[in-house]
This record gives structure tokens, sequence and C-alpha cells, in this order.
């Protein structure tokens, strides 16, 4: 690979033929009188080596042990379920409800992929709609508690009520910054398409990987505890693979996440700096740099949340037995502390798509650079979040809706099915799930590419100004309008 000067700027797309993007900023630093390019919290490109390797090996072993679990033990316990499925069946038909399914993830597709535009149009008014909605469901489950008589639920629901009308308020002024926000990164996202297609190939992924793990938890648990004929409760070993099987479920799903999330910001980091290179080049550069020379970091830093989401799940396990009040007092620092890792992480892995950071110095520097701009506020601020989850919901009761069509105009697919007498219904729900799961693949992405361009506006505005003038001023004049004493 080529050698690196000190202080340079990180080629985004590395060791591929496509420029870096990182190119103009020796010209155009003039621009940006704010800045220190030496100091703490600026992104400069890293040597070219494979971060934090032990943890990437660790993911290899654990992939290679569960891969010889399913070899050893699941297979028995596979087959035998599908036998024994087998001589229970009472004759029922599921390919109705299989019809049905790719129908619904046909509709979800479109109607998901309809939201891109949407938010490019709209990104205003839907941040005011997807705030009014979330005061508005507090305030219906506030009403529906005082209505049934649930006196906790009522207090409770008024407090979160009003909880939400202050934050409201308190946010309100932000509306205009975070509209400009979704659209530059709904921008990105439309000129780099092909990462919503990298995006469902590691949801299909993150299945494959779902359903191996199911025929190992089976598996051990056909072995552990059937063949030792003690109680589930009463197996102190079982818990010790109960939590190994956790650990390893979750930390291959974090990986497979943080994965997507630095593709997209190195894409993202692409089209801020160089957009002459967008496309499907920059995201296949994004995707060879997180699953070589980042991969370890990706995985060190999906480690430490699997950890703890693993001693979570088993302390939600545990709430049948004793000492159930130490049980949820665990289960709630454990609950704040995935939090805190995971909200550090969002920004971190910003830091490792767009310039190859170790986990931990990509952590310093993300942090870093929000704490010397002042921008904390700005972080902490979840008004995207919000459209995200609106424009989930409203796809998914899109798709119940066409789901419930499907199950009473198709009656021919289901004379056979299960619940065949309410399989409207079931079809609705059906749909539901495909839509908002669907949906959410697409905004996880898009989620992905907010937090970049966060980061990149608080590290390269000069840039942003030089490649995108029309994005860059909205963002310039919302900024400093509400922010006038913050520097871009």
């Amino acid at each position: 690979m080529e050698t690196v000067e000190e202080g340079s700027k990180p080629a985004v797309v590395q060791g591929t033929a496509v420029a870096s993007p990182y190119d103009h900023h020796t010209k155009q630093d003039t621009h940006n009188e704010v800045r220190d390019p030496t100091g703490p919290g600026v992104g400069t490109k890293q040597e070219t080596r494979c971060n934090d390797p032990i943890f990437a090996f660790l993911l290899y072993g654990n992939i290679a042990a569960i891969a010889a679990v399913v070899s050893i033990y699941g297979t028995d316990a596979f087959y035998s379920s599908i036998e024994d499925s087998s001589t229970t069946t009472d004759g029922y038909d599921y390919s109705g409800y299989i019809y049905a399914t790719m129908v619904l993830g046909l509709f979800s597709i479109i109607f998901s992929g309809l939201t891109l535009p949407v938010m490019m149009c709209i990104p205003e008014l839907l941040v005011k709609m997807s705030l009014f909605f979330m005061v508005g469901l507090s305030g219906a489950m506030m009403v529906m508690s005082w209505l049934y008589g649930n006196i906790l639920g009522g207090i409770l629901g008024t407090i979160f009520f009003a909880i939400f009308l202050c934050y409201a308020k308190a946010v309100w002024s932000r509306i205009p910054f975070a509209s400009v926000n979704l659209l530059t990164a709904c921008t990105a996202i439309k000129k780099n398409l092909f990462t919503v297609i990298v995006a469902y190939l590691f949801i299909a992924l993150a299945l494959a990987w779902s359903l191996l793990w199911a025929v190992a938890l089976a598996g051990v648990s056909n072995k552990v505890i059937v063949e030792s004929d003690v109680p589930f409760e009463q197996n102190q070993v079982s818990w010790g693979y109960l939590f190994l099987l956790f650990l390893s479920y979750f930390f291959t799903h974090q990986v497979i996440q943080n994965t997507l999330h630095c593709v997209v910001a190195g894409t993202v980091g692409t089209w801020w700096f160089s957009p002459a290179d967008s496309g499907c080049g920059a995201v296949l550069g994004s995707l060879c740099r997180s699953l070589t020379t980042s991969f370890g970091s990706i995985c060190f830093g999906s480690l430490l949340v699997a950890i703890v989401q693993a001693t979570r799940a088993l302390a939600n396990a545990a709430r049948d037995n004793e000492n159930q009040i130490l049980v949820c007092i665990a289960t709630c620092i454990l609950a704040c502390l995935e939090s805190i890792l995971e909200y550090f992480n969002k920004w971190a892995f910003v830091y490792v798509g767009l310039y190859g950071y170790s986990y931990i110095e990509a952590g310093k520097q993300v942090m870093g650079l929000f704490k010397n701009r002042g921008w904390e506020a700005i972080i902490a601020d979840d008004l995207i979040s919000n459209v995200f989850f609106f424009l989930s919901l409203c796809v998914g009761l899109i798709c119940a809706a066409i789901g419930y069509g499907l199950g009473v105009g198709q009656e021919q697919w289901f004379v056979n099915a299960p619940y065949n007498s309410e399989v409207g219904y079931t079809c609705s729900v059906l749909g539901f799930i495909v839509g908002l799961v669907l949906t959410s693949i697409l905004m996880s992405t898009i989620a992905s590419a907010v937090n970049t361009v966060i980061v990149c506006f608080a590290e390269g505005p000069a840039e942003f100004e030089a490649n995108h003038p029309e994005l860059s001023a909205k963002m310039r004049e919302t900024w400093l309008q509400f922010y006038p004493n913050c520097g871009c």
C-alpha cells in the first residue's frame, strides 16, 4: 500500500483506483478558520494495517465453535424435530402464508423505497409530524390507563406525557437543523443506492446466523438438559452454556450491524469529500475496508456490547428464581450500560469507517471532536430517529392492510391453512411485521448516514461547501441561526 504522510487526510476508498476524497483538503483549509488540523478530535488517515486483530480471530473462533456444535449435537436435534412435526401434522398447508409473505415483502420493499424521496421532499414536516406522533402516543397511553382504572399506569403515563411535552418544546427550535441533516443523509444514500442492497445482504446474513444458532441451541438443550434428566431451572451447568450461547449470538449480530454502519460511514465520507467518486465503487471500497483492516476494531466494540447483552439476557432468564428484586436491579443497570456502550459505538464506528482508526482511538477522536466544538447537545437530540420509527410504523400499517386484503381476497390460498377462519387477521399481523422489519433496514442505513453527516460537518465544513454548496448553505444557515456561538 502507498505510504501516508503524517497529518494527511484519509482516502475513504483505500486500495482502489478511486482518488482520495480528501485531496481537496489542503487547498480548502483556508475557508475553515476555526479548524486546528493538529488538534484533538480532527480525524486523519491512519496507516493501513489490521487494527485490533485479536478480536477478529475471536469472532472467527465463535463462528467455528457454533458450526462445530451444530455438526456434533445440532443435526440430530434438528432432524428429530422435523420427524416429530411430520408425525403430529394435521394436514395443514402453509403455502398460502408463504405466498402472502412474498407478496407482502415485495410491497414492503416498494413502500420503504418510496420513503426516501418523501424524506427528501418534506424532511422538516416529517420531523414535526413524528414529534407530534410521539407526544400523541404518550397522551393516548395516559388516557387509556385512566379510562381502564389503572392508577399506577395513569400516573406514570401523565408523567411521561408531561416529559414529552417539555421535550417537544425544548427541541422545537432545532427541527430545521435536524431536517437539513436528514435531507443531506438521504441525498448521500440516493447517490449510493448500492448501500441499500448491501444492507439487505447483511440482513440475510443475520437471518442465516440466527437459524444456525437456533440449531446449535436445540442441540445443546437436547444434549445437556434433556439427557441429564435435571430440570433447566436447577441445572447450574446449563447457565454457563446458556451464557456462552447468548454471547455468541449477540456478538455476531453486533458485528453484522456495526460492519454495515462502517460501510455507510465510509461511503458517505466519499460522497462528502469527493462526490465524483460516489457510486458502486465507493461502496465496495468501504465494504472491503470494513471486512479487512477495520474488522478487528468492529469486533472489539461489538464484543463489549455483546457481553452486556448476554448478561442481561441471562438475568431476564433468571427472573423466576429467588432474589427477584436483585435480578431486576441488575437488569436495569445492565440496560443502562448497554445503552451507553451502544451510544459510544454509534459515533466511534463513524471514525473507524472514515479514517481507519482502532476502536479505542476512534472513540477518543470523535468524542474529542464534539467536546472541543461544544456539540454535546447536538448528539443528544434524537429527533431524526423519531422520523425513522414513524415511517417504519406507517409502512407496517399499510402492509398490514394489504395483508388483510390478501387473506380475504385470496381464500383459495388458505383452504387447508391453520387458523383459516381468521386468515385475514393472521395475514394482517404478518404484513405488519414484514413491513416494519424491511423498512427498518433502510432506516438503519439512513441513520448511519445521518451520524456520519454530523461528524463530517463538524470535521470538514469547507469540503462540504465546495462539493455540495446548496446543502452546505442550508446547513450553515440553520446551524448559525440556532447555535450562533458555535463555529462551523
